[in-house]
């Protein structure tokens, strides 16, 4: 049984990972029908650097992503704070009502924001889409900064204040540092989910301004490109670099934990 349930897994892996491999070799190669053997060329991203739309809306993508992981992380820990270290009328609701933007399908999420958005007369463009964006973000991130907050021992702000400390000064010098695995976990979470966020963005997007996400299904339908394969590499090695840093960090605070 060991056996096959590691025969299971090393073939779940390589389903899983040997698609973005040939893409990432692709990107690296000459021909733009795919043919075999691949003769290396850094030619597609000289074609990509000038590929204006696709450019563009990587920008958006960017741009867009920072912002969101940035306010959703900033509103969701506060929330967080407040969910798991207040009592007050309608907590128990508000908890169970960050589950269903999780679980409702995007398509539903992104038809429903549409019609808000036209209804109150927000419209659509990039602020719409920063807005949906967030708004998707910030139940992930109460999510991940609660759990971290569940795991700290209260009595540490109680000691501090007993030492003479502010409730504020308390929270900034003990809670915040030990919360900051968590706060850099739910900030790169939010990033991902904002960066890769197609269906929001696609109806949300206005002609001539898009995400990255939305610019390469346009791409796609119109015949698949390698100017794809080198924008889908960079993005694959800032994404694995991302997941290095945070890992890094996890193990220093583990290391601190230990001694």
């Amino acid at each position: 049984m060991i056996a096959l349930g590691r025969t299971f897994l090393a073939a779940t892996l390589v389903f899983l990972y040997l698609p973005i491999a040939v893409m990432v070799a692709m990107a690296f190669n000459a021909s733009p029908l795919y043919t075999l053997p691949i003769e290396p060329t850094f030619h597609w991203f000289g074609v990509l650097a000038e590929n204006g739309p696709l450019l563009s809306a990587t920008y958006n993508s960017l741009m867009i992503a920072l912002a969101t992981s940035i306010i959703a992380t900033s509103v969701g820990t506060l929330a967080s704070l407040a969910l798991n270290r207040r009592t007050f009328r309608g907590q128990s609701l508000l908890k169970v009502l960050l589950l269903p933007p999780i679980a409702i399908p995007w398509l539903i999420t992104g038809t429903a924001m549409l019609v808000f958005f036209f209804w109150t007369g927000i419209g659509r463009g990039l602020h719409a889409m920063l807005i949906g964006h967030v708004a998707l973000a910030i139940p992930y991130v109460v999510l991940i900064v609660g759990t971290g907050i569940q795991t700290l021992r209260a009595d540490l702000e109680e000691a501090a204040m007993s030492l003479g400390s502010t409730p504020i000064h308390a929270f900034f010098a003990v809670t915040l540092p030990l919360l900051a695995p968590s706060i850099i976990a739910a900030l790169l979470f939010a990033f991902a989910v904002s960066l890769d966020q197609f269906v929001v963005s696609y109806f949300l997007a206005t002609p001539g301004v898009s995400t990255l996400p939305v610019e390469i299904y346009a791409s796609i339908r119109k015949g698949f490109t390698p100017e794809i394969n080198a924008i889908s590499a960079i993005f694959l090695g800032v994404s694995a670099v991302l997941v290095l840093i945070f890992a890094q960090l996890s193990n220093l605070g583990g290391s601190r934990d230990r001694r």
